[in-house]
Formats: C-alpha cells, sequence, structure tokens
C-alpha cells in the first residue's frame, strides 16, 4: 500500500436502506474503517455515518476493492449480521479481470492462508500453519492475455481472492501488493458484485448487486 492517500470524493451511492440496515457501494479507493493516523481518518465508515448517525461496521472490503457493503443501523443488526458472516450464512460474488487465459473455466481454489509478517499486510500460502481459505471461481470470458472472472469466496480470510488468483499464476490486474503491473491499471481490478444476507427482522432473504464499473 502506497504512502499516499487521496480518496475519492464520490457521493455516498446507497442501495438499500431500513430500520436495520444500511447498504452501499463502496468505491475503490477508500478505506473501510480509518486506518492509523490523521491523514487516513477518511474512510466509508465515517461517510456512512455523516448521513446514518446509528451506522455500525458489520464487515470490510479492501481499500482497493470497490462494491456492496453493508452497515448495521442497530445493535441488533449488527451482532446479527456479525453471526451470519462469522457461520459463513452470507453469500458473496466477486468479479476480477486477471491476469492470462485462466483455465479451467470454473472450479474450487484451497489453499490456506497466513499473514506474511515481515511483509505485512500481503498474506501468502502456508499449508503447515495457514487458515482455510476456499474460493470457488467460474470464468465469464478469457483472452491470451485477460481474462473475467466471478469469484465465490467460502471463507473471508484478508486478502483471500487476491492472493488465490496470484498463486494460480492470473493475478488481480492493478493489484498493488500481489501484481507488478499496478500502475498500468487506474484501480484494482476487483468488485464486490453481490451479497446476500439474512433480514435482522425476521430473517428473511435479502440480494443487494452493485454494478460492475470495469
Amino acid at each position: 500500500m502506497s504512502d499516499s492517500y487521496t480518496p475519492p470524493k464520490d457521493p455516498l451511492e446507497v442501495l438499500h436502506e431500513d430500520h436495520e440496515l444500511i447498504v452501499v457501494n463502496k468505491p475503490a479507493g477508500l478505506l473501510s474503517v480509518p486506518g492509523k493516523g490523521a491523514h487516513l481518518a477518511d474512510c466509508l465508515l465515517t461517510r456512512v455515518q455523516v448521513a446514518f448517525p446509528t451506522a455500525l461496521l458489520v464487515h470490510r472490503l479492501d481499500r482497493d476493492t470497490s462494491g456492496v457493503m453493508v452497515f448495521a443501523a442497530t445493535p441488533h443488526a449488527q451482532r446479527h449480521l456479525g453471526l451470519q458472516f462469522e457461520k459463513r450464512q452470507t453469500k458473496k460474488t466477486y468479479v476480477a479481470q486477471v491476469r492470462g487465459h485462466m483455465q479451467p473455466n470454473e472450479g474450487t481454489i484451497d489453499l490456506p492462508l497466513i499473514v506474511d509478517w515481515p511483509n505485512r499486510p500481503r498474506q501468502m500460502v502456508c499449508h503447515d500453519t495457514g487458515k482455510e481459505a476456499i474460493t470457488d471461481f467460474k470464468v465469464l470470458k478469457a483472452s491470451d492475455a485477460e481474462s473475467r472472472v466471478r469469484l465465490f469466496p467460502r471463507t473471508g480470510r484478508s486478502h483471500q481472492l487476491r492472493v488465490h488468483m496470484a498463486e494460480l499464476g492470473h493475478p488481480i490486474l492493478g493489484d498493488p501488493l500481489y501484481s507488478d503491473d499496478a500502475g498500468a491499471f487506474p484501480r484494482m481490478m476487483l468488485h464486490a458484485e453481490e451479497l446476500r444476507l439474512r433480514h435482522p427482522d425476521g430473517g428473511r432473504g435479502m440480494r443487494f448487486r452493485a454494478k460492475t464499473p470495469f
């Protein structure tokens, strides 16, 4: 992650709002929560709290990832949603543009991950001490140069999709940590397209989508 942090000034895009949930489309380049230091104070959480003062954090997206992110409007909703994420009851769908012609067209990546301490925040695969990390993938279209892939993480490890793609030899284009082409793209080509969860009030299934911007 570079030292210069110039978050986008996009207006808040609210996808859904009710008495328990606030769902927004996070822009790429904006931290989910404040970083260390005043220069990293601007983040999606504080922007959401300007519009919705009771908003509480439930989960995060990496700074360079865009897409669907849910906040709780009440402590009850925060607990309810937190348990859904913890118990892997939510369903997340991402779209990524990756380097190279990805084959086969669909499959599952099962590579355990752990923080790469000397190089943190980087993560790495470690079969001895890593935590289980599983991603299903489906190739949407492919050329010799790059592929468009839909990713379905079954676990929620830090940088999971980014490391899994890089380990397959198909790093996400524009990834500042796991690809060497970050300067060639205006952003990291990873977007949280869809999130499915149960509503904290009554448990009905909800689906939220944000169109992929690349």
